[in-house]
């Protein structure tokens, strides 16, 4: 049994800050990456950032240079940390661990980012 938590999310003025926190605990042996998905109203679920076993990031454009994902492999814990943010970013924010035996999913936290 594999849990996935995510904490972290809020209610923020465009331009300000939020740092998302996810947790995976559990039977977990190896953990290949973990992502970030977003889904806002009404809009299909997007991968927001990326990061593999050795570290190596991905962030989708529309949030490079804005966004940083960064991971504690000792704690199994994975950070969004999300600056300059703008209304289009509003959204449940839900993270994903993949691992050899299979890709679990946390329930999500909900970022709003208010004009």
């Amino acid at each position: 049994q594999v849990q996935v938590v995510e904490s972290g999310g809020g209610l923020v003025q465009a331009g300000g800050s939020l740092r998302l926190s996810c947790a995976a605990s559990g039977s977990i042996f190896n953990i290949d990456a973990w992502k970030w998905d977003r889904q806002a109203p009404g809009k299909q679920r997007e991968l927001v950032a990326e990061i593999t076993s050795t570290g190596a990031p991905y962030l989708v454009d529309s949030v490079k240079g804005r966004f940083t994902i960064s991971r504690d492999n000792a704690k199994n814990m994975v950070y969004l940390e999300m600056k300059s943010l703008k209304p289009e970013d509003t959204a449940v924010y839900s993270c994903g661990v993949l691992t050899p035996r299979g890709n679990y999913w946390g329930q999500g936290t909900q970022v709003a980012v208010s004009s």
